[in-house]
């Protein structure tokens, strides 16, 4: 086991000096557009965590070590599709997210003045309410809930049905429908030579260098015939 362990720590130490091997030479290639790419910044950071101090005050932070497994997100490119995909859903999502707490919110006064008297324990104030409602959104055991205040008020079951229905199964497939679209969105992005999407947008390699550098190109060349045409009238006249 001893054997195995140092084993372990060389491969370990072995793979981490490539990581960093790897990370210098990108700098060196690249120099300052290296740090224009939001996925250079998350490999360094990565890179960075492992670096850290087995001992010390850093000594916690050794834990996220593990996290050097989420550098396979910047290697691999169907998932970095999948992260930029995901990163330009978030502006749907959010506002799913708003739809789902306005629902919550309003489903809670309502239980909380309908089962109040009869269910204390599950809606006898609104944050009671909040909780126990989120907890049947998840779909953790909100059959036992709804049977214990049907023991009360046998027709409270038109209520947690709708609620299942509306907070589950239609956020569920909102939530599922914004994903699809953003990925399906950004697997249409042409990609520069290092398979990153050339289109600048939010998240993780949404902002390369390959879609800048050739907007600039097609701006400088609409320049250059506006000029040519401009000489064309000047001769002309």
């Amino acid at each position: 086991m001893e054997t195995r362990g140092r084993l372990l720590r060389t491969l370990d130490l072995g793979i981490l000096g490539l990581f960093v091997l790897e990370l210098l030479l990108r700098v060196y290639a690249h120099r300052s557009e290296f740090f224009r790419d939001p996925w250079n910044w998350f490999d360094t950071v990565i890179v960075g965590i492992a670096l850290l101090p087995a001992s010390g005050p850093f000594a916690v932070l050794r834990v996220l070590r593990v996290l050097r497994v989420l550098r396979l997100l910047s290697v691999v490119p169907s998932l970095r599709h999948v992260v930029a995909g995901l990163f330009r859903a978030l502006p749907g999502m959010m506002s799913i997210l708003f739809l789902v707490a306005l629902l919550l919110y309003v489903s809670s006064v309502m239980a909380t003045t309908l089962f109040s008297g009869s269910s204390p324990h599950y809606f006898g104030d609104l944050p009671t309410s909040l909780f126990t409602l989120f907890q049947i959104a998840t779909a953790d055991g909100w059959g036992s809930i709804a049977k214990d205040v049907m023991e009360h008020q046998p027709m409270a079951w038109t209520f947690f049905v709708a609620f299942v229905l509306v907070s589950t199964l239609v956020a569920l497939n909102l939530f599922i429908a914004v994903a699809v679209e953003a990925l399906e969105q950004d697997s249409d992005l042409p990609e520069d030579s290092g398979g990153r999407t050339a289109e600048a947008g939010p998240g993780p390699g949404g902002d390369g260098p390959g879609g800048q550098g050739q907007l600039l190109a097609e701006l400088r060349a609409l320049r250059a015939e506006v000029r040519e045409l401009r000489a064309e009238r000047q001769g002309v006249g």
